[in-house]
């Protein structure tokens, strides 16, 4: 019995979370931030290639030795703790001006959307994808029209 992911499979998974990814990081891309297309892509491809090997080797000892299971809940910590890293690093403080929250909050939504994809879950990442961008580009531009909010950089 095999319990395991085929290459289709995978290849969906890890197409769908670096294609949606690549929305988002468009959005960077086009407002002119340092993480963009490729960074977002990547980040999502990555969590989503850790999500499916943790499940091949959680489907591969499922047949053995109870004990040598994996828990994959510990898989999405890990890379939960990798991308918010990558994610502060986006962020810059200069005396009291803090830029790049934005697209560190990016980064971490591209890691939930290749966690997503690759547990299978398209809607989840699909439903992530659309409501991120709204928020980036609906909430964005009316923040960036409220006179208090204005800011240089706009992020």
């Amino acid at each position: 019995m095999d319990a395991g992911i085929t290459l289709l499979d995978m290849f969906a998974r890890l197409g769908v979370a670096a294609g949606l990814a690549l929305v988002l990081g468009l959005e960077r891309e086009l407002r002119g931030k340092p993480a963009g297309l490729r960074s977002h892509m990547l980040v999502a491809l990555g969590a989503a290639a850790f999500l499916i090997v943790g499940l091949e080797i959680l489907y591969a000892t499922a047949e053995g030795d109870p004990s040598a299971r994996i828990d994959p809940t510990r898989i999405v910590e890990g890379v939960i703790g990798g991308i918010g890293f990558l994610g502060a690093g986006s962020i810059i403080r200069s005396g009291t001006s803090v830029q790049g929250i934005t697209t560190g909050a990016s980064i971490w939504l591209a890691g939930a959307i290749g966690i997503a994809a690759g547990v299978h879950n398209f809607p989840l990442a699909a439903m992530v994808t659309l409501m991120a961008l709204v928020i980036m580009v609906v909430l964005g531009g009316i923040e960036r029209a409220l006179p208090h909010h204005r800011r240089p950089d706009g992020d």
